[in-house]
């Protein structure tokens, strides 16, 4: 069943990946999106997620779906997380279970481009100078 949520704790990728792993899936594709250290040139120490969560977890669910349906499998699992994360923390996780890997990796590309398009999640960024801004979601 197809399933997505935003969350304040660290995320567990491999729970994610257990959670679309089945005998009749012949590939299971895992992405991890994390904080890097750098940013157009500019050193970062972290980031801050913020959302309207009622519409950004509506819009998640809803492209989770629009991907099961897409690629044919009920095995995509999206978790996006919310708060103050440090450069390395995982910010992202999507895993995706299909009988054939092209159609696990396309699922998995499109739900993150679709995530970056649709969903209303902003992020900050801290950088070693001490400054911070708000930067494109997309980006």
């Amino acid at each position: 069943m197809p399933r997505a949520a935003l969350v304040t704790r660290p995320l567990d990728a491999a729970a994610l990946l257990r959670e679309v792993q089945r005998p009749a899936n012949g590939a299971e594709v895992l992405f991890v999106g994390t904080v890097r250290d750098e940013h157009v040139g500019r050193s970062v120490t972290g980031i801050d997620y913020s959302a309207y969560d009622a519409m950004a977890s509506a819009e998640l669910e809803r492209l989770v779906e629009e991907a099961s349906v897409r690629y044919a499998t009920p095995d995509v699992v999206c978790e996006h997380r919310l708060g103050t994360l440090d450069v390395g923390d995982a910010s992202v996780v999507i895993a995706v279970g299909h009988p054939r890997r092209a159609a696990a990796y396309d699922a998995s590309r499109w739900v993150i481009e679709a995530l970056k398009a649709r969903v209303p999640i902003w992020k900050r960024e801290h950088y070693a100078d001490g400054s911070r801004a708000w930067v494109h979601h997309g980006r």
